[in-house]
């Protein structure tokens, strides 16, 4: 690796410079973050709230009133942090971290109307330099979003960081689809549907072209899961879903 690509990271199919990869995303989000569970809807047939609920049932928040922390990253609009409270006893709470304030309005306006504003926090940060302290946490989860972090190494080092002892780290990713017949209808669909239907319902293309390039160039599982355990984490697993369509990797600080 050169000292020039080192200093640059894939924004889709696109190189870029590392720095400025943040911003792009960014912009991406802002502009789809008001029809973006939407689009989820109509992208996945609805796929992404089976895909949610497995995750939230791996959270396995206790129903009674023991004290019970969720941090979810790049969960801007709350629909894991939600579930999660709704799943929970009177002692679960979460907080929301996302770097874009347009999402967090977004869930902040959701929490308000579900009456869930007094147990779940928003706080607009990095994944890569979460501002939380050490050990706060007895879960962390982040759903369709380590993808879009530029230096996903440091994503998961904070992770780490701010998990309790026993603390359970949980990522709901695409992955990589693994039945022959299905990745060709995947690609064909993801190439020339959702574009056009991002550019019907949101108003931008572009957007979604960049996911899904951005869906592609995400390492394959074996891959990821292997980061986790340099990140610090054990009993690392990951279960494809949908034909490998997504993947939800687990980890332990222990």
């Amino acid at each position: 690796m050169t000292e020039n690509s080192a200093k640059e990271a894939d924004f889709g199919f696109r190189r870029v410079p590392l720095d400025e990869k943040q911003g792009m995303v960014d912009e991406v989000f802002h502009s789809v973050a008001r029809r973006y569970d939407l689009m989820n809807d109509l992208m996945s047939g609805g796929l992404h709230r089976a895909w949610k609920s497995a995750l939230v049932t791996a959270v396995n928040p206790p129903k009674g009133d023991r004290d019970f922390r969720l941090l979810d990253v790049a969960g801007g609009t709350g629909d894991i942090a939600f579930r999660v409270v709704e799943a929970g006893g009177a002692g679960t709470y979460a907080t929301i971290l996302d770097i874009n304030a347009e999402m967090l309005a977004v869930g902040r306006e959701r929490a308000e109307k579900r009456g869930l504003d007094y147990a779940v926090t928003f706080v607009e940060g990095n994944a890569e330099a979460l501002p939380l302290p050490d050990r706060s946490y007895d879960a962390y989860t982040i759903a369709f979003g380590i993808r879009n972090v530029p230096r996903i190494e440091a994503a998961l080092r904070e992770a780490y960081r701010v998990l309790r002892p026993g603390g359970h780290f949980l990522c709901l990713e695409f992955s990589s689809v693994d039945v022959p017949a299905l990745e060709t209808i995947y690609d064909f669909y993801s190439f020339n549907v959702i574009p056009a239907l991002g550019r019907a319902v949101a108003g931008d293309a572009e957007s979604y072209r960049y996911l899904v390039e951005s869906i592609r160039k995400f390492p394959k599982p074996q891959a990821f899961a292997a980061m986790i355990s340099d990140a610090g984490f054990a009993r690392v697993s990951y279960t494809p879903m949908t034909g490998g369509v997504v993947a939800l990797h687990s980890g332990w600080r222990l």
